[in-house]
């Protein structure tokens, strides 16, 4: 098997910590021959890893590809507002381009990424890594071999976890739509995805209402401050970021402020970042909670619940067939036959790795995809994601104008004549 070389545009959680480690534990497969990084210690611990050289190591994407081709791929992990015109470039520069989800916040920028993809003959492969699991790859075969008939309608429940929410959509890089993406693309377009994916049909019309119903000025506590270190109220708020940090249980999600997780340091940080931030105080506007109601092509329904306020981070799917229903959860599925009455339990071994399996296998597919093709046919190719980005687009729309009812067919020739 022939390896592959990458370059690393955005050395964070994702690309970093996401989907470069499948070149240390493959290294005949793949190699990352360079990395454009603002932060000088996460581009620093990315070089340190994969044995960069400091001449390919770079403050900015910009410099990066102002150099001639360094390999294959691009791996494009920056924020959500800057993954276009790094995209854009790559793909002019004839890399095979693996991006972070979501493509961009702007319908139009994912068009025009659509097609320079297809104008430069180039993959351009958006991270949906739940379509790459062991669990939701044996639901989808569960749908495809008929085992409950023609799907009917689809119930998905993303339970984000109320610790979950506090720290990346109402204090981290995700908390306000204007510097990021609204909540149905920064955290639900692996549900859109997903949805679109499942149905394996077009989505005809969406509505959706939600709000910011919790995480405002208007709940703040009597007596609380800006910071949890100096609230008089802290030991009884339940998204106390010193119970976060400084717990056992949720303390690794501090490296997203301190690559050293001394307690001292997490203390420094929680006074320094947004991270140490009431939650009632954090310049947040992105929703809580939303639901989102969806019709397909034939007839078949999909409603979709995201909620920050939940014990646990799972996602809980019930798909009704005409033959059989379908319940999964976890690493557990189970389904119904209505002529039989057998019900018939499917456990999918737990996964170790990131995303359930996901993060490694979007990788492994993507590398076969480079190999031995050079079209737009992948899993979750561009083409495909921009069917559920625009499901996501009009999700919110609707939310915001009162949950109207959006025709998707007539939202994409209102783009198309924009463009």
């Amino acid at each position: 098997m022939s390896q592959l070389t990458a370059v690393l545009i955005g050395a964070g959680s994702r690309g970093a910590g996401g989907y470069a480690p499948y070149a240390l534990d493959y290294p005949h497969e793949l190699k990352f021959v360079a990395v454009a990084e603002t932060d000088p210690v996460r581009r620093d611990k990315m070089a340190q890893a994969h044995g960069i050289p400091p001449e390919s190591c770079y403050e900015s994407w910009e410099g990066l590809l102002a150099q001639p081709q360094l390999a294959h791929i691009a791996v494009i992990c920056t924020q959500d507002r800057m993954h276009y015109e790094p995209t854009m470039l790559a793909l002019s520069k004839k890399y095979h381009v693996l991006l972070e989800k979501p493509m961009s916040p702007d319908p139009l920028e994912c068009l025009d990424m659509e097609q320079a993809a297809r104008d430069n003959d180039r993959l351009l492969t958006i991270c949906h890594v739940l379509r790459y699991t062991p669990f939701w790859s044996a639901v989808k075969q569960a749908i495809t071999e008929g085992r409950i008939g023609e799907v009917a309608s689809i119930q998905l429940n993303e339970n984000v976890g109320y610790w979950h929410i506090a720290h990346s959509f109402v204090r981290g890089n995700w908390n306000n739509s204007d510097s990021s993406s609204p909540m149905i693309l920064a955290k639900s377009c692996h549900d859109m995805d997903v949805l679109s994916w499942l149905m394996d049909k077009p989505c005809t019309h969406v509505s959706s209402f939600g709000s910011l119903m919790h995480f405002n000025a208007d709940h703040a506590p009597e007596g609380s401050a800006d910071r949890c270190l100096d609230c008089s109220v802290e030991a009884t708020c339940p998204y106390s970021a010193p119970r976060f940090y400084l717990s056992n249980q949720f303390k690794g999600w501090a490296r997203h402020f301190s690559q050293d997780l001394a307690k001292e340091n997490i203390v420094q940080g929680m006074r320094e970042t947004d991270y140490g931030r009431c939650v009632y105080r954090s310049d947040n506007n992105v929703v809580d909670h939303q639901v989102v109601n969806m019709e397909f092509e034939g007839g078949a329904t999909a409603m979709f619940s995201m909620c920050g306020f939940t014990f646990e981070q799972e996602r809980r799917i019930q798909i009704m067939g005409t033959r059989g229903e379908l319940r999964a959860e976890e690493d557990k599925i189970t389904l119904y036959d209505f002529l039989t009455h057998q019900k018939t339990e499917i456990t999918i071994p737990p996964q170790s790795a990131g995303h359930g399996g996901g993060d490694a296998g979007i990788v492994r597919s993507f590398l076969n995809e480079v190999r031995h093709c050079s079209g737009q046919e992948g899993l979750t190719s561009a083409a495909a994601s921009v069917r559920s980005h625009l499901m996501a687009f009009a999700a919110e729309e609707s939310r915001l104008n009162g949950g109207k009812a959006i025709i998707l067919s007539d939202y994409a020739k209102d783009l198309a004549a924009v463009k």
